[in-house]
C-alpha cells in the first residue's frame, strides 16, 4: 500500500512540474495543432481496407481492376475507399481511356507505406 502510495505521489508531481514546465508548456503550444492535423489525417487511414489498397499501391501504380483483385473488395466499396483517399489527396487518378489508375501522390503517406508495407503487407514467403 505505501509503494503504491509513493508511485501515486510522484506521477502527481511529475505531472504538475510538465504542467508548469515552460518547456512543456511551448512544445504543448506548438505541437497542439500538428497533432490534432496527424490524428484526422491518421484517421482517414485507420481503416483495414484502405491500408489494403495503400499497401498494393505502395508497390507502384494500379488500375482499379489490379486493385480489387489484389485486396478481394468489391467494386463499389473500392469505389468508395478510393474516392476518400482521392477526396484527402492521398492518391491521384489517370485516366487511359476507360480505366482509372491509382497511385500514392502524399509524400508522408508514401514514406509511411514503404514501413508498412515491409512490416505488415508483405505475404509469409516473400
Amino acid at each position: 500500500m505505501v509503494k503504491l502510495l509513493l508511485i501515486y505521489v510522484r506521477m502527481n508531481l511529475y505531472i504538475h512540474d510538465m504542467k508548469t514546465s515552460p518547456l512543456s508548456v511551448n512544445l504543448r503550444d506548438e505541437m497542439a495543432p500538428h497533432a490534432e492535423n496527424a490524428a484526422a489525417f491518421l484517421s482517414g487511414l485507420a481503416n483495414p481496407h484502405r491500408l489494403m489498397i495503400l499497401c498494393e499501391l505502395a508497390a507502384g501504380e494500379r488500375s482499379v481492376g489490379q486493385l480489387i483483385a489484389a485486396t478481394g473488395i468489391a467494386p463499389t466499396s473500392m469505389s468508395q475507399h478510393l474516392n476518400k483517399l482521392k477526396d484527402e489527396a492521398i492518391v491521384a487518378a489517370r485516366r487511359d481511356h476507360r480505366t482509372l489508375h491509382y497511385t500514392i501522390v502524399h509524400p508522408a503517406v508514401a514514406e509511411m507505406m514503404t514501413t508498412l508495407r515491409r512490416h505488415f503487407c508483405r505475404k509469409e514467403d516473400e
